[in-house]
């Protein structure tokens, strides 16, 4: 026999809201340039994978086709997504040196 469910609002206790200084020092902020910096460390590890893997199955050594083409589409779009921040940086920039001051 299925029950119905019963619902019950949820409230939070006072320990499970965190104070606004204590959640300011435990999470340090990343800067752009620092956040720009791991995308693209991020962007250049899947694409070491994907050509790690496209070089395992040359050899003979995957069992899964479907993981090399996974890996292939990860970094394809990581590479995608990256080309269009750089382009949005370059319109961005070019905007600027139009303005007149």
């Amino acid at each position: 026999m299925i029950e119905k469910l019963a619902m019950m609002p949820v409230q939070p206790t006072a320990n499970q809201i965190p104070d606004a200084a204590e959640e300011s020092e435990q999470t340090p902020v990343k800067t752009f340039g620092e956040f720009l910096a791991d995308s693209l460390e991020d962007t250049n590890r899947l694409q070491k994978e994907s050509a790690r893997m496209k070089a395992l199955l040359a050899a003979g050594k995957v069992n899964d086709v479907a993981e090399v083409v996974i890996a292939g589409q990860k970094a394809q779009i990581a590479l995608n997504l990256t080309v269009q921040i750089r382009n949005k940086a370059i319109d961005a920039y070019q905007e600027l040196m139009r303005m007149q001051v």
